[in-house]
């Protein structure tokens, strides 16, 4: 079978909505047909939602399908699904777990969420304590997860677990997928700063894995999470967005709309930051084209990094612009979202929501530590505890 190329991935797009009509095709069953036809990703193996292309000619297909008014699987609500646990699934899934898990994923029919921080292994996250005993062909998992995006909608959950503590911290992991129906799955909502309950901690007690649900080998869980984490990085800094997408948009638009708010302190200032806001999608689009290549690497760390940075210098011009209005605040109602909303609600959200973003999917000081040591090559921080046994660590 030869490499289908941009042309090729036009016809089989017309093909789709040609069978499937989006008029009069239900949105789950276009979805499912999408997939079928290898055209949700289309640098994924046939069979699997892809065609082995390019994962360059991605785009291709979507402007096809955007352009035909065609429903698209509303990726923020699945973010961490299609981010974080499909990518981990084919690297080191079976061809069971990759038949039952990618299809529901992609089609939106089942949420996940991911297990791995927790109140004592955050920043240190191989640390963790939650423990996972082997019994038959079952694993017993007991432990507590903490801020669990999504927890609340999940049918999934990719987990890491310590399934050897007599081995040092790293090398006693392993890494499974999680039932979240399980009788032993508790979910509690983490009220945040913004009034809603985005996050959650998740508590364990005698959960039961099967097995046949553990993603690569018994003790080898840290190099699997390292393929997770890699792609959550990108996921959150590196997402495709137009010129003037993302936080930088809503400024902008205040500034041309309200020409009374002006100074010339803050035109410098926006200045600055739309175009720090153009070189990070433009590197952000760089690094997606260094994926066709292979594997994400340490470059999403740098990519988070300047995510986080201006998001939260953004928001805070923005409130500073509006001045009194700023300090409005649109809805402190305890809500359980599917989903973050950046631009939807207003300038004091985005405000207060930016300051968490130093902090999701690693933190701004871990990642320093990542680029200082993988991209400039700089000598690793020392460690005391690198070959001593996860049970012997002071905790």
């Amino acid at each position: 079978m030869t490499t289908p190329d941009a042309a090729e991935l036009r016809r089989r797009t017309q093909e789709l909505l040609a069978a499937h009509p989006p008029a009069g095709t239900g949105r789950t069953e276009f979805l499912k047909a999408r997939f079928d036809a290898g055209l949700a990703w289309v640098h994924y193996p046939a069979g699997l939602g892809g065609l082995d292309a390019p994962r360059s000619l991605q785009p291709v297909v979507d402007a096809e399908l955007a352009a035909a008014g065609a429903p698209d699987n509303d990726p923020r609500r699945i973010g961490i699904g299609l981010g974080m646990a499909a990518p981990t699934v084919l690297g080191y899934g079976t061809e069971e777990q990759k038949q039952r898990f990618l299809r529901p994923l992609w089609v939106g029919e089942e949420v996940w969420c991911q297990l791995f921080s927790e109140p004592g292994a955050g920043s240190d996250l191989a640390a963790l304590g939650t423990r996972a005993v082997r019994d038959g062909e079952d694993w017993v998992v007991d432990g507590q997860k903490v801020w669990t995006s999504s927890a609340h909608l999940a049918r999934w959950a990719i987990l890491i677990a310590r399934t050897d503590p007599d081995l040092p911290k790293h090398r006693g992991i392993s890494y499974f997928i999680c039932d979240m129906t399980d009788p032993g799955v508790e979910v509690r909502p983490l009220r945040q700063i913004t009034g809603e309950a985005e996050f959650n901690e998740v508590f364990l007690t005698g959960v039961r894995i099967p097995d046949s649900m553990r993603l690569g080998p018994v003790g080898e869980g840290w190099k699997v999470a390292q393929t997770t984490l890699m792609n959550e990085r990108v996921s959150i800094g590196g997402a495709r967005v137009p010129r003037e997408g993302g936080m930088i948009g809503p400024v902008a638009r205040t500034w041309r709309e309200r020409p009374e708010l002006r100074t010339h302190d803050l035109h410098q200032r926006l200045l600055t930051l739309w175009v720090e806001a153009e070189v990070a999608r433009l590197t952000g689009t760089r690094l997606r084209q260094q994926l066709v290549a292979g594997q994400p690497g340490p470059e999403g760390s740098a990519m988070k990094l300047a995510f986080a940075r201006l998001n939260q210098e953004i928001s805070g011009l923005e409130v500073e612009l509006l001045g009194e209005e700023g300090l409005l605040y649109d809805d402190w109602t305890m809500r359980r979202p599917e989903l973050v909303d950046f631009t939807g609600r207003d300038a004091g959200y985005r405000y207060l929501r930016s300051k968490g973003n130093s902090i999701e999917g690693g933190t701004s000081e871990v990642l320093l530590n990542i680029v200082a040591e993988r991209v400039l090559g700089l000598p690793a921080e020392p460690r005391n505890d690198k070959d001593v046994p996860w049970k012997d660590l002071a905790r």
